[in-house]
């Protein structure tokens, strides 16, 4: 059977371990060459090993994306070396995930670090990134939103305004490089269950009794998702928001 993305070359942000990791795997599993980035290269690397012992390719790259735009600058210049000399699908996929809280009781420095590291590089990666696909005339961008961007939910505020600010600028870029050949696309997860969200079942369990599948997903489920975006399959599919969620945005 003919790999979906064979030929192709991915790069998954805040893919060392997760929801990320598990994106890579599948990316790279239907034939991309993937780069593999995150802050921990002992994890990052354990994710390439991975990879690379089911037959695929990947490389790790270090990247912190709390940091500016010099730093961003350097690390879509690295990705594109490590690639091989481009970038053929993006996967916006790094994010601050923040514990409920109340809105007051967020620190100023909290919501410096969600915005920049969820919000401001993105914005960024995709205004290095996008524009050379655009010049190819082809190329995939999939940013993770979330049902929380969606619909409100106490006590998530800073976390809801940072996926809403994705699901916009996902709309917003559909527009300006979708006539370029660029799809623009988002995955909005519910519940997932990757460790960290694990760790919040107590908080989560109103959630998923409200889900018509009665259950939270898996990372398998939201890859598989991203690499269909990715791929030829979606290829009329500009701007959308693909819930990942168990039907729970939708009754």
């Amino acid at each position: 059977m003919t790999q979906r993305l064979t030929g192709r070359t991915a790069l998954v942000t805040g893919s060392t371990t997760g929801l990320g990791a598990a994106i890579a795997e599948a990316l790279a599993a239907e034939g991309a060459f993937v780069v593999v980035s995150g802050r921990d290269a002992r994890r990052g690397g354990d994710v390439v090993a991975r990879i690379e012992k089911d037959g695929g390719a990947a490389a790790f790259v270090t990247a912190d994306l709390s940091a500016g735009a010099e730093v961003i600058g350097r690390f879509a210049t690295d990705t594109i070396t490590a690639a091989g000399g481009r970038i053929d699908v993006l996967v916006n996929n790094a994010a601050l995930l923040l514990t409920p809280t109340p809105t007051a009781e967020v620190t100023q420095e909290t919501v410096d670090e969600a915005l920049a590291v969820s919000v401001r590089s993105l914005f960024l990666l995709t205004g290095l990134l996008a524009p050379p696909m655009a010049e190819r005339g082809r190329g995939a961008v999939v940013n993770l939103g979330s049902i929380n961007g969606m619909r409100g939910a106490a006590q998530s505020a800073l976390y809801s305004m940072t996926k809403a600010a994705v699901h916009s600028l996902t709309t917003s870029w559909a527009a300006e490089y979708g006539p370029h050949g660029v799809r623009v696309n988002t995955v909005a997860p519910g519940p997932t269950l990757t460790e960290k969200v694990a760790a919040m079942e107590e908080h989560l369990a109103p959630i998923i009794a409200r889900m018509p599948s009665r259950r939270a997903g898996t990372p398998a489920e939201v890859a598989a998702a991203v690499v269909f975006l990715a791929s030829d399959e979606a290829s009329q599919i500009h701007g959308a928001t693909l819930a990942i969620d168990g039907g729970f945005t939708a009754v």
